[in-house]
């Protein structure tokens, strides 16, 4: 049975002034892959992104957000369940589980629903495939469409995307290339907004842009139906193709905006915006400096793979033209909206609520650590610990650990772990304590097995 700590939260006073009877519309956009560096309000003036730039401008923008890992899965499986990457029922992309949620586990769309929120989803799940417990509207969702499986996500051109409980096919759609998936997703969206906007309604649009996608889909591996607005410029076509897809994701955000305008629903509305975790190594680096000033990227634990963009809007509520050094993580999200929901909370959960630090006040309460790590099943075991200004960054389970001091060095380019030797045992008891063991993820162990998901149709 899932357990519930009951919460009570009376709605106008956590949002005194608003003179709203019901709780606000949340619709929770986050991109794959997307770097610190890739947004215009984060420093990139190469690839366009106005609309996303303007809910930072008209919102609150985070410069300390943390992506609940540094790959997908487990990153979406943290958002839902409020749990750290130490706890959490899946910690890694590999090995692939057919399910990694169960009925047991509580997702942030079960609190909503709870709540009275009608709830849909779109884009990559990874969390259950399809006729399992861990699927979409096995979870909380009312609606779903996109992929399930995380590998299924790899294709842009699908024959296929996952519909509710079924399927929405779409046949020789791989070497026709008539339906891109991200354009589907976002009709459905939008038509989930239009047939919901009368009651509280839930909106986790979790695209796959701007992912890789299969080898063999796309020479380029950033496949779009046009490179505009970049088509003339002298770039690689890889770059082209990434900066279009990254804009193409902004237009569609301004789509949502401009839809909760219409329906005269935007000053009860949350719009949230972030990226499951750091950019790909093998996007445009060079080009974009998709991770900003950040080192690392994907698959690493320095900041360039787990700090994200993170901006939260929502006129007359939170303060326009706000900048916040709050240090969040995605363990702090199912709390954070349910308490904006009036929602009840599970117990037993690593996420604290944010909700002032969203209204751009300081936080009463902070973590005492925040805990990641990475190659539960593969040669090398990755942990990484921020302890407020500290990060420590172990490769290897019997490797030294390295100590940076974020507030002066960001780039971490410093290791002062020598001069600091308190601080390190601190770190090291902390990684030894905070991941509570689990079958799943053997410590060591080389992963060798294939995806259990393979395309049916056949790719030239």
């Amino acid at each position: 049975m899932k357990k519930y700590l009951f919460v009570l939260i009376v709605f106008l006073g956590t949002i005194a002034g608003v003179g709203e009877s019901q709780p606000p519309n949340i619709i929770f956009i986050m991109a794959d892959d997307l770097g610190y560096g890739d947004l215009g309000c984060y420093g990139q003036t190469l690839i366009k992104t106005p609309n996303i730039d303007r809910l930072a401008a008209q919102g609150i923008r985070f410069t300390q957000a943390y992506a609940g890992s540094t790959v997908c899965a487990p990153s979406r499986g943290i958002l839902m369940t409020g749990l750290h990457n130490g706890h959490a029922p899946v910690r890694d992309n590999v090995p692939h589980y057919h399910t990694y949620l169960r009925d047991r586990d509580v997702t942030l769309a079960e609190v909503l629903k709870k709540a009275g929120y009608r709830c849909g989803g779109i884009g990559k799940w990874s969390l259950g495939d399809p006729g399992t417990e861990g699927r979409a509207t096995n979870q909380g969702f009312d609606g779903w469409l996109g992929y399930l499986n995380q590998d299924h996500a790899h294709y842009y051109y699908p024959e296929y995307l996952d519909e509710g409980e079924g399927r929405r096919e779409l046949p020789g759609n791989s070497k026709s290339k008539e339906h891109y998936s991200h354009n589907l997703m976002t009709e459905w969206a939008l038509r989930f907004i239009r047939e919901s906007h009368a009651q509280p309604f839930f909106l986790y649009a979790a695209y796959t842009i701007p992912h890789y996608a299969s080898s063999t889909e796309d020479r380029t591996q950033f496949p779009v139906v046009s490179d505009a607005p970049y088509g003339d410029r002298d770039w690689t076509q890889v770059e082209k193709n990434y900066a279009a897809m990254i804009t193409l994701l902004d237009t569609d955000v301004g789509r949502m905006v401009e839809l909760t305008r219409e329906l005269k629903i935007d000053k009860k509305t949350l719009i949230i915006f972030t990226s499951d975790n750091g950019p790909w190594s093998g996007a445009p680096m060079d080009r974009f400096h998709c991770s900003g000033p950040l080192r690392g990227h994907k698959r690493t634990l320095y900041e360039g793979g787990i700090r994200v963009p993170f901006i939260a809007h929502w006129p007359g509520v939170i303060p326009a033209n706000r900048m916040s050094h709050e240090v969040i993580a995605f363990w702090d999200m199912l709390p954070t909206l349910a308490e904006i929901a009036g929602a009840q909370v599970p117990e037993d959960i690593d996420g604290l609520s944010i909700w002032k630090a969203f209204k751009g006040q300081p936080l009463d309460q902070t973590h005492p650590y925040l805990y990641w790590d990475y190659g539960h099943c593969r040669a090398r075991y990755d942990q990484a610990v921020r302890l407020g200004a500290w990060k420590g960054i172990r490769h290897g389970r019997d490797h030294e650990i390295q100590l940076y001091n974020l507030d002066s060095d960001v780039q971490e380019k410093n290791n002062v772990a020598g001069q600091y030797p308190a601080i390190v045992k601190n770190m090291a008891e902390i990684m030894r304590t905070a991941a509570v063991p689990n079958e799943r993820y053997p410590v060591g162990k080389i992963y060798q097995g294939q995806p259990i998901w393979k395309p049916t149709w056949t790719q030239e």
